[in-house]
């Protein structure tokens, strides 16, 4: 803090977004500076209204929100006190943004947003602006001394088009929340919503699931041996892979009696190596972290989810408490597209390789990597330490659990792009089965694989193991221990994962990086995606029922070539090739008409059901409705008669506590699924484990009576 006697000409406001990047900056700054927080986000489109005036080139109507209220109020009082502001916020569209709507606030000179409000209180008052003789914006690309102290040196303008880019998303966000989904709640059910990007990646999901429905497996076969050398009996496994010099393809044996007769044939059959083939094989490590690979690995190596994702690399960026150093950031900015690494950064990595792996583990030469993302900014950085020296070990009891977790697939993933290609000794060799009974000449191969020098993989593991085959020469009679024809079945593609999922929004030019995760996590809130007990996300009915209505209705918003280009027409926003404002009505103009229409066409869906049982509160009768989370058991006398209950779903087994009831599958408050007694509370069995493929026993859920209720009435 600057002391009371501090003079308006010695006084310089640095702001950022949060309390803790703040806390992380101030360490690096001397007396004269004031870092404070914005606490994010100080001005905002209404959440009561639509905030745009479509009949005025798309104007905006911001607010400063009642939570921001006190901190803008704060930053107001300190500025007064101030000869220079420093906007330090995020590199991206976001952090831009948020620079933009502080100096709209805070700088007299600054074009007042026009007022569609006459109230005072939720208006941006432009004669409240607090006059500066200076502000200048910063930007980083990670929370370290050197990096704060050259920012600083090089101060720019605000970045319009940047900042543009982002208004125009969120102005095209909330056109389509706003004005889709009431149309959604008339047609279908009340509380549902729509989005430009969460409706195409629940298409995406919704596709997979019709196609894992659709799909037929197809019966194929394969034969297999079980060999053994002459001399030392060394017994390996090899594949039959052609048959008379033609290459046998995944369906050419058609059924079992094929399948049976190979094997008939082969049964006293001559055996001898025909030939051998040794290669040596390298493998190159991947790049460093961007968001997208990030979200995807730490997925698949540590059952992160996006969002579990992002926060801790947000925490992990702004800066953890670390003994003896206060607060430390400790990786660069996670919203990135970009595998570019900065040369000091790499020539620390190569240093610390050494030092922990060894020489022969470090390039003679730096590797670089291309990016490969659409619209990606080489100027930023990839994911990465910011110091490389800080090991993971050291840092194990200083971060807490998910913190270290990431941390060290960040670190580990960042040094080992910097270390030596992994070198593998390949073998395939090729037995030839003569004197067959069918005349036949049938060729088998084994394949074996060596690690020869682990390279990269010291640092950054990924799963292998050896197969050695045993010492053999061209020529070299071998015996058959077994020969067996094995049948298989083609499979269904897999339903997304948040890895996959992120994965295909970033193939399809879905969204951003700053997107993926809010966008995964705003379709399971909503009740379109679960995610199963396998961590794949599934449609629910209610997700499967919005997105028939919106690709029948609303086509382009669903489109994924669509929204892939509206992503394209953004970048070109922030490049300033194209102005915001065209895109916007290129867009809003073809989609409003088509939503004026649809709502004299399409008639309301009636989802309800009729069943046979019998309200207990009135005597009416029970109905099926659909709600935002499902079905749900409502009075058909609704409004008089407000009962609902959910409905039970069996699974077809009897309570092993009371013999009498079903074990139903119920759903708590939190929306986690266990499975209960019908008759609760009369019976209390309760299990987090599905008892039909229960192994062993588990604490059983102590909150059967929270259960979730997805009654929802109109």
């Amino acid at each position: 803090m600057p002391s009371k006697s501090k003079t308006k000409k010695d006084m310089k406001v640095v702001i950022v977004e949060s309390p803790t990047k703040a806390k992380t900056i101030s360490k690096f700054l001397d007396s004269s500076y004031h870092v404070m927080s914005s606490f994010g986000h100080v001005r905002d489109l209404p959440k009561s209204k639509i905030g745009v005036d479509v009949e005025h080139d798309f104007e905006p109507h911001y607010i400063i929100p009642r939570l921001a209220k006190p901190r803008v109020k704060a930053l107001k009082e300190q500025v007064k006190k101030a000869s220079e502001i420093i906007l330090a916020t995020d590199e991206d569209r976001e952090g831009e943004a948020i620079a933009w709507h502080i100096s709209q606030i805070l700088d007299p000179e600054a074009q007042p947003v026009k007022r569609t409000s006459k109230k005072q209180s939720d208006s941006d008052d432009a004669g409240s602006k607090i006059q500066v003789s200076a502000m200048k914006r910063i930007t980083f690309h990670e929370i370290t001394k050197p990096a704060i102290e050259e920012a600083l040196t090089r101060p720019r303008a605000l970045d319009m088009n940047l900042v543009n880019a982002q208004q125009a998303r969120r102005i095209l966000d909330r056109l389509v929340g706003y004005e889709l989904s009431p149309f959604l709640w008339k047609k279908l059910v009340r509380g549902l919503s729509a989005g430009r990007v969460q409706s195409a990646a629940l298409r995406i999901i919704v596709e997979r699931e019709e196609e894992i429905k659709k799909f037929i497996p197809q019966a194929y076969w394969t034969v297999e041996a079980q060999l053994k050398t002459k001399a030392k009996q060394e017994e390996f496994p090899a594949s039959l892979i052609s048959i008379d010099g033609k290459k046998l393809e995944k369906f050419d044996i058609k059924n079992t009696e094929e399948a049976d007769a190979m094997v008939r044939a082969l049964e006293r059959a001559a055996w001898h190596v025909s030939h051998i083939t040794k290669k040596e094989f390298k493998k190159t490590p991947p790049p460093p972290f961007t968001t997208s690979t990030l979200q995807q690995e730490a997925g698949k190596k540590i059952r992160f989810s996006a969002k579990q994702t992002m926060m801790a690399a947000q925490q992990l960026y702004e800066g953890v408490e670390l003994s003896g150093e206060g607060s430390v950031g400790l990786i660069t900015y996670m919203r990135t597209d970009s595998v570019h690494c900065s040369e000091n950064a790499i020539t620390e990595a190569r240093n610390v390789i050494t030092q922990t792996f060894g020489k022969d583990f470090a390039l003679a030469e730096t590797r670089k990597f291309k990016t490969k993302s659409k619209g990606a900014q080489e100027a930023h950085e990839a994911i990465r330490p910011t110091d490389p020296k800080r090991h993971p070990d050291s840092m194990k009891e200083q971060l807490s659990a998910m913190q270290w977790k990431l941390y060290n697939l960040i670190w580990r993933r960042f040094v080992a792009s910097q270390m030596e290609q992994a070198i593998f000794d390949t073998t395939a060799i090729d037995i030839a089965a003569t004197e067959t009974a069918d005349k036949r000449a049938y060729m088998f191969r084994a394949n074996g694989v060596t690690k020869k020098f682990a390279g990269f993989l010291e640092a950054y593991p990924m799963k292998f193991e050896d197969t050695i085959l045993p010492d053999m020469a061209e020529h070299d009679a071998v015996d058959a221990s077994a020969v067996s024809a094995e049948a298989h079945a083609t499979q269904p593609p897999p339903r997304y994962s948040e890895a996959s999922l992120v994965k295909a929004l970033e193939e399809h030019g879905i969204g951003r990086p700053s997107t993926y995760a809010p966008t995964i996590s705003t379709i399971q809130a909503r009740g379109y995606v679960e995610k199963n007990k396998d961590r794949r996300l599934a449609p629910t009915e209610m997700g499967v029922k919005v997105n028939a209505m919106l690709v029948e209705h609303f086509p382009q918003i669903v489109d994924i070539a669509f929204t892939a280009k509206m992503e394209e027409e953004l970048d070109d926003v922030a490049e300033g090739k194209v102005v915001w404002q065209k895109t916007i009505r290129e867009f809003y103009e073809p989609f409003h008409k088509n939503l004026v229409l649809k709502y004299e066409e399409v008639k309301k869906e009636v989802m309800d059901e009729k069943t046979d049982e019998i309200c207990e509160k009135c005597g009416g009768q029970m109905i099926i409705k659909m709600g935002r989370f499902g079905k749900f058991l409502a009075c058909s006398k609704f409004p008089e008669c407000k009962n609902t209950k959910t409905i039970k779903k069996t699974i077809g087994l009897r309570c092993p506590l009371c013999n009498e009831g079903d074990v139903v599958e119920k759903r708590t408050k939190k929306k986690r699924t266990f499975w209960g007694c019908s008759r609760y509370p009369d019976c209390a069995y309760a299990s987090w484990e599905n008892p039909l493929n229960k192994k062993k026993e588990d604490p059983a859920p102590t909150e059967p009576e929270e259960e979730e209720s997805s009654a929802t009435e109109e």
